[in-house]
């Protein structure tokens, strides 16, 4: 009896066997097996609500190996495009299996979120605008430069409220029906131009000029948000983002030691 018994069982996983082995398609000089088959069509059932059929997921596994065939024909390995695109596959993958398990780990506490908090508040402004364009000549920013200086001269001395000198001078039409006010902001939201002269200045100050990308701005710090009331969601994205940033730097620092680095940074001023 258990000799019958021993020989089912190897009968059984021998006939297994096969039909991990099985041929289902074979496209050219690729053969895709049950094994190959089961394999990437479990992956994707586990990462959609509304996987294909199985019918229609081999026909996408043929024509992915006609595809890829017929592009090796035609010496698409050595395109320029490709081996560039392969380049950056690669960096990813080594970030992704050097880093990617201390990644994983990254938590973020109240505490480290209250740190980094006080030293990055949720600031409310009120600006006005002296605008030049991207790719303004040098006699076009100092122009706006002059009109900008006359503009919170202007500011520094009048006794009208800001609200109503934005009206008259902003050049930014989406804050100027708001008299000036962009709402709360963090450092992740703002310029940093912008954000290290407001996270300096006392609220009701009005201080001027600063510059960003979009030309020059007169500020004045109209709220101060507390920890308590601040956006949790997106503090706690930014502590993540630093620790995650901090893991990059300390691995790269690590690994720049391994190779010969001649940087001439002269030559991109």
């Amino acid at each position: 009896m258990k000799l019958i018994i021993s020989a089912l069982l190897l009968i059984s996983a021998t006939s297994y066997a096969q039909k991990a082995t099985d041929v289902v398609a074979q496209v050219g000089k690729k053969s895709i097996t049950v094994e190959d088959f089961n394999k990437k069509y479990n992956e994707v059932k586990s990462q959609t609500v509304n996987p294909p059929t199985k019918a229609d997921f081999l026909e996408d596994l043929i024509r992915y190996e006609v595809g890829l065939q017929e592009a090796e024909k035609r010496g698409l390995q050595k395109d320029p495009i490709v081996l560039e695109r392969l380049d950056q596959e690669m960096y990813k993958a080594l970030l992704e299996k050097e880093l990617g398990p201390r990644i994983q780990k990254i938590q973020v506490s109240d505490k480290e979120m209250q740190t980094w908090y006080a030293k990055n508040p949720e600031l409310r402004t009120s600006h006005i605008l002296i605008e030049y364009k991207a790719g303004a000549t040098p006699a076009q920013v100092a122009e706006a430069r002059k009109r900008a200086n006359e503009i919170y001269d202007e500011v520094k001395k009048s006794k009208r409220p800001f609200e109503e000198l934005v009206k008259l001078y902003s050049d930014d039409a989406l804050s100027k029906q708001a008299g000036g006010d962009i709402g709360w902001q963090s450092r992740v939201t703002l310029v940093p131009n912008y954000y290290e002269a407001a996270s300096n200045m006392k609220v009701g100050e009005v201080r001027g000029l600063i510059e960003s990308q979009f030309g020059f701005h007169v500020i004045k710090l109209t709220g101060r948000r507390s920890f308590e009331n601040a956006n949790k969601r997106q503090l706690r994205a930014a502590v993540y983002d630093e620790k995650r940033r901090q893991i990059f730097n300390e691995y790269f620092e690590k690994l720049k030691k391994s190779y010969s680095i001649k940087e001439n940074a002269s030559a991109i001023k």
